[in-house]
């Protein structure tokens, strides 16, 4: 799944629970907040959400959600694209103007970007934003790696997650997460026996987990 296979991606609401789901993950896991890797602000603003992905090093995505769809920008620093700054103007030329709440969000920084992508609630599939000199391999816009994520299943954050954080995750766990069981004690200490539930409350309030 990258910019070259955007039907791949699946529809807004479908990727609106993953992000979720994986937000609250992180939240549990890493409850540390500078060093989370997924967020989820369910409250971004009046009638928006956004999620995001920083790994630390440079790379990024944030995705908003609102009544008119979708809309995702992603960072991929050491990519080909990362050096043609004229892609960000492309991006605010080629997306509609009705999502004017993600085109001119200070906090994504759009002068810094590689790949993008769009969805009206009404459309059949995702819109891709391409450079100027044409399409381009998801490997020179870092689309492949850096929204792998959101086409894979539990499986996928396991994996990634026992990478990441070197340690083992109980895949049942990610699974009652990724269809947004309810919290509970057990569920959360599976994850992390340090965490507790009280402590992730808030995580979870601001998230937005289970609606």
């Amino acid at each position: 799944m990258s910019t070259a296979t955007p039907e791949k991606l699946p529809e807004i609401g479908t990727v609106r629970r993953l992000t979720k789901s994986i937000a609250m993950l992180g939240a549990i896991i890493c409850p540390e907040w500078e060093f989370r890797y997924y967020s989820f602000n369910s409250k971004w603003a009046e009638g928006q959400e956004m999620a995001s992905m920083r790994n630390g090093c440079g790379d990024e995505w944030f995705i908003l959600f609102d009544s008119n769809g979708a809309a995702i920008k992603g960072f991929a620093h050491e990519c080909a694209l990362a050096r043609d700054r004229s892609f960000a103007a492309r991006i605010q030329q080629v997306v509609p103007p009705m999502f004017g709440s993600f085109l001119h969000e200070p906090a994504f920084s759009m002068n810094l970007a590689t790949f993008c992508f769009w969805r009206r609630h009404s459309d059949p599939t995702w819109s891709v934003v391409p450079p100027a000199s044409g399409v381009v391999s998801p490997e020179a816009d870092g689309s492949a790696e850096l929204i792998a994520i959101l086409g894979g299943g539990p499986e996928c954050y396991r994996e990634w997650a026992a990478d990441y954080y070197e340690q083992e995750i109980p895949l049942s766990a990610v699974q009652a997460i990724y269809a947004h069981d309810p919290l509970n004690g057990q569920l959360v200490a599976t994850l992390n026996p340090e965490c507790s539930l009280a402590a992730i409350a808030n995580d979870a309030k601001e998230i937005g987990y289970g609606k």
